[in-house]
């Protein structure tokens, strides 16, 4: 295993260049989702166009109409569930900062902080650390435009420049680590999505049966 090289900033990243960047998954990802939702669209296609030819003649007063009606109608929420739930994964989610502190990402903080030095090398302790220092920059500025005493405005001078080194070499890390969390929304929109399509997969064939139920007593 090579050593990933610092940045111009002297920051150790967690991949270096011969590793691809955590933002290539997208692709694949949104591919897959289309597959579902074509595989999906399909099965509402042959509910919606096959359905009533097969009923037509078999289906003799309202209460066998009615049965075939709530049939598909089962059917079609099964699919349409489906393709609400999947078609969510290709919406761009916007990513910042604050939302890695959202329950959605926490699953992927706790990876990073049980072993923050693998990702963050000496830079940061943990994710909050890693952000905490711009927070730490404003709050010096302020403390600096406040003070009256050209000595002490000094001492807050040094500190806001360490503080600006601190962010320029936290920088590389923090796009690392928002690049992850936007494809960990992603991911994480897929995986709940294939469980909606579990269940859109259920009704569709609960909606089938009693659809043939229906027809093939009429």
């Amino acid at each position: 295993m090579t050593t990933p090289a610092p940045d111009d900033s002297g920051t150790i990243l967690p991949f270096d260049a011969t590793l691809p960047s955590p933002l290539e998954a997208v692709p694949d990802l949104r591919a897959a989702a289309r597959w579902i939702l074509a595989a999906f669209g399909a099965v509402g296609a042959a509910l919606i166009g096959g359905g009533p030819l097969v009923a037509v003649g078999r289906v003799h007063g309202v209460a066998d109409a009615f049965g075939v009606g709530i049939a598909l109608f089962v059917a079609l929420t099964g699919v349409s569930i489906a393709i609400w739930r999947v078609s969510r994964v290709l919406e761009p989610p916007i990513t910042t900062p604050a939302t890695l502190a959202t329950p959605a990402l926490r699953g992927l903080r706790e990876m990073i902080d049980r072993s923050p030095a693998d990702f963050f090398g000496t830079a940061a302790t943990s994710v909050d650390d890693l952000l905490s220092h711009r927070a730490v920059a404003v709050n010096i500025h302020r403390a600096m435009l406040s003070e009256s005493d050209p000595s002490r405005r000094e001492v807050w001078r040094r500190h806001l420049k360490r503080a600006r080194v601190n962010i320029a070499r936290a920088a590389p890390l923090e796009r690392w680590l928002l690049a992850m969390a936007h494809v960990y929304q992603i991911q994480a929109a897929l995986r709940a999505a294939r469980y909606w399509c579990l269940m859109g997969v259920a009704l569709v064939a609960a909606g089938t049966a009693g659809f043939l139920i229906v027809t093939g007593n009429g």
